[in-house]
């Protein structure tokens, strides 16, 4: 059976918001890319910041936020993962702030949150290292597109087949594709990973899209819900397209992973980006 599912209702089902947006191996990747575009006084922050704990790097950092949220003190940061967009994809895609971001907060918020939080000292060493650990999980779950979208919670109940093997298409797309990606071609590392996506950003196919990924940051933004938005905006676009995906077909092998393999590497390239230049516009 060959169904046509608008990527949207593919990816609300591919994972719940109560889990994470990319899996340990997406957020790492997306912070040793940033590593690699940090200026110099931005770097010796954010190492001395992350301390020894994460290995001075955004790489072990990154993943610190699905490590807490489901502890009694961090409970309160779940909603920060994601905005609920209550749009009606595929023939209307859109993010509205005031309709899709919760009283708890959202990711949109909580980025804008976090920001303001870095730059204050006087909270202490906790406190700040908490605000750049949160803000480097959460510019990676915002440029996934599942997590910009409020159709169809779910996905653990969705039978699918990974290479072989029996799973759900909930972690077929939350890990599946990537982690078998990243095993055939980089050696099971999230660093070799992030640097070839580096180069892909500094002299490859990514090369002439990358300066306007962060055309609109800038120190007065820093304060605003107003990139973050359109980050959210940009990866709620993504998911309005259709695809084929047929019953029982294997969807970490081709025809399925050749569409959704290139959309999971545009948005991690992105996020990678835009996490440096965030941060050297904060520290920089």
């Amino acid at each position: 059976m060959k169904v046509a599912l608008p990527l949207a209702l593919t990816a609300a089902f591919v994972a719940p918001y109560g889990v994470a947006a990319w899996g340990t191996l997406g957020h790492e990747t997306i912070g040793y890319l940033a590593m690699q575009f940090l200026l110099p006084n931005t770097l010796s922050t954010v190492q001395t910041t992350l301390g020894s704990t994460f290995s001075s790097s955004l790489g072990p950092a990154s993943i610190w936020a699905d490590q807490v949220r489901s502890q009694t003190a961090f409970k309160f940061s779940a909603p920060f993962h994601f905005i609920d967009a209550n749009d009606s994809p595929p023939t209307s895609c859109s993010v509205d702030l005031a309709r899709d971001c919760g009283t708890g907060g959202c990711v949109v918020s909580a980025i804008q949150n976090y920001t303001i939080r870095v730059q204050q000292p006087s909270l202490g060493a906790t406190q700040v290292q908490q605000a750049l650990l949160f803000i480097t999980h959460f510019i990676g779950d915002i440029g996934q597109p599942l997590h910009d979208e409020a159709l169809a919670l779910g996905g653990n109940t969705i039978s699918a087949t990974c290479n072989g093997a029996s799973t759900n298409l909930h972690a077929t797309w939350d890990t599946g594709i990537i982690t078998a990606n990243v095993n055939a071609l980089y050696g099971g590392s999230p660093q070799t990973y992030a640097s070839a996506l580096a180069t892909r950003i500094t002299s490859g196919d990514f090369s002439s899209l990358a300066a306007g990924w962060v055309s609109n940051i800038s120190p007065s933004a820093l304060s605003s819900t107003a990139v973050p938005l359109t980050w959210s905006q940009e990866a709620n676009a993504l998911i309005a397209p259709s695809y084929s995906l047929t019953t029982g077909q294997d969807l970490c092998v081709s025809p399925y992973v050749d569409n959704a393999l290139p959309v999971i590497e545009l948005q991690l390239a992105k996020q990678g980006y835009r996490l440096a230049t965030w941060l050297n516009t904060i520290f920089g």
